[in-house]
């Protein structure tokens, strides 16, 4: 008999042992699938607000950097100038320095008295290094703090050619410091600024009213002289 209830006892004692880690095991699952759902929607969320502190002002595209290299066919004028002033006199660009318009971190629409802007305050996050489509160009309250952390920034007005596109995302992609692409932007411009093309840095701007071959030579010069050169070097 008491080998009957040994039994009955045992079989018991298995039986709620399966039952406790069957249970054990659904509360686990429970657990993973909720911290996965915690973790999607933060993750939505925060896509949701990466993508309205980029949009920073009145940009109509989403501010991407486009995949993939330059056109590797596209051949540029050799250097034959290296000195920025005599450089940008041979391309009939200007150099500017406009007045530093401050740097704080700001949301929404800023106005700028430089056209393109040089300084001021700007998003809290910078629009990325790289070559930006026409017309998905980042807001310039982003872009402006790109110039902030030593980035230059090169611009072409809308309507420039493709083959002349073509040309300054090659020329931006240009070793500089031992590294291809080094803190450079390409990207059409969005301040309706008065240039054909410019290269910007922090309080400083170079325009060229006509694109020629010399404003290679002078982009060059203006993108040697000031990259780094802003009041936060990011690496």
């Amino acid at each position: 008999m008491s080998s009957r209830q040994e039994q009955k006892a045992a079989a018991r004692a298995e039986r709620e042992a399966l039952e406790a880690a069957t249970a054990k095991a659904a509360a686990r699952s429970k657990r993973v699938q909720m911290a996965l759902g915690a973790f999607l929607v933060l993750a939505i969320l925060g896509g949701s607000v990466f993508a309205l502190t980029t949009s920073g002002g009145d940009a109509k595209g989403s501010g991407t950097v486009q995949k993939g290299g330059v056109d590797a066919k596209v051949t540029l004028p050799p250097v034959k100038e290296t000195d920025l002033k005599k450089a940008a006199a041979a391309a009939g660009c200007v150099l500017v320095n406009p007045a530093n318009e401050g740097s704080s971190h700001v949301s929404g629409i800023v106005k700028y008295k430089s056209n393109p802007p040089a300084s001021g305050n700007h998003n809290q996050v910078p629009a990325q290094d790289g070559i930006y489509a026409p017309g998905n160009e980042p807001a310039k309250e982003n872009w402006v703090h790109s110039l902030e952390h030593g980035r230059i920034i090169i611009q072409y007005a809308p309507g420039t050619p493709k083959a002349t596109i073509d040309q300054l995302e090659t020329l931006g992609s240009e070793e500089l410091n031992g590294s291809a692409a080094y803190h450079v932007l390409v990207m059409q411009n969005n301040t309706t600024m008065p240039y054909k093309v410019a290269a910007i840095a922090w309080d400083h701007i170079l325009g060229c009213k006509a694109m020629n071959p010399q404003v290679f030579d002078a982009i060059r010069a203006f993108r040697k002289q000031y990259t780094d050169k802003g009041p936060e070097l990011i690496p």
